[in-house]
């Protein structure tokens, strides 16, 4: 006879999910709060939402680190593919350890040390600080963990049935793109949007590669939380979390979509 799981485990993984999400409930309740003090409930208002609106500075910050999410997630999706392909695929090429070394190095190396190699890597080449400095600096980050999502289900796919679609006439590539690459579309899915929330969410590596004209979001709330927290930061910090629900709710059913297909 099956036993359920202990109460002191249910117990447990309440408390966590309660340490987890409890700050983000209050942050979203509070985001309606009419009063000028974050701690002090004044009744419900969206005057915080109607401040956002009008605050150039914050809009033109959202705008930073939603276009430097979506491109730099898109070339980190890209490439992470491609040294995914080449690290199952490649079988024990020359300077494969070194390879992976390269790629799998940002998983383990502190985010001060890459965005200070970044810098210098950048004063070097003498190119200005800016919008593109900081979309390659996430880029270089978040490939890491592209590789490693994408790799993972490169790794377990039937490589049968590209072989099939082989003898049927399609060439290496062409069969790679029409069998292989809808079948691990979840798995790249999965790694753009793990880069795209990474680059929101980054603030070291976006203080060492920034310029003027590319504060993100990330960059104006610790400036501001420094001076003291104003309400409206809970606002755009709710939309965020509205935005980044609402592409995993339309990850969920796309995937649903094609299982039942």
């Amino acid at each position: 006879m099956r036993r359920g799981p202990s109460p002191f485990l249910v117990a447990m993984v309440a408390a966590g999910l309660v340490f987890l999400y409890a700050p983000i409930a209050l942050l979203i309740l509070y985001s309606f709060n009419a009063s000028q003090l974050v701690t002090v409930w004044g009744g419900t208002s969206l005057r915080w939402y109607a401040a956002l609106a009008h605050d150039e500075q914050m809009l033109d910050a959202v705008s930073v680190s939603l276009r430097v999410g979506l491109i730099s997630a898109s070339l980190a999706t890209g490439l992470g593919l491609l040294a995914a392909v080449a690290l199952v695929r490649g079988g024990r090429f020359r300077g494969r350890t070194a390879f992976s070394g390269m790629v799998y190095a940002p998983l383990v190396m502190p985010e001060v040390i890459l965005g200070l190699a970044l810098l210098l890597l950048f004063v070097s080449l003498k190119l200005p600080r800016g919008f593109w400095t900081v979309t390659a600096g996430h880029a270089t980050v978040t490939l890491c963990y592209a590789t490693v999502v994408i790799q993972a289900r490169l790794a377990g796919f039937d490589r049968s049935l590209e072989e099939a679609a082989q003898d049927l006439g399609l060439s290496p590539a062409r069969a790679f793109l029409a069998v292989t690459l809808p079948n691990i579309a979840p798995a790249v899915a999965a790694a753009w949007m793990l880069a795209f929330t990474l680059s929101l969410d980054d603030l070291v590596i976006a203080s060492f590669t920034s310029g003027p004209g590319a504060t993100t979001l990330p960059m104006r709330l610790y400036s501001q939380v420094r001076l003291g927290v104003n309400p409206e930061i809970n606002a755009v910090s709710t939309l965020l979390i509205g935005v980044v629900a609402a592409g995993v709710v339309a990850a969920f059913l796309i995937q649903q979509g094609k299982t039942k297909t």
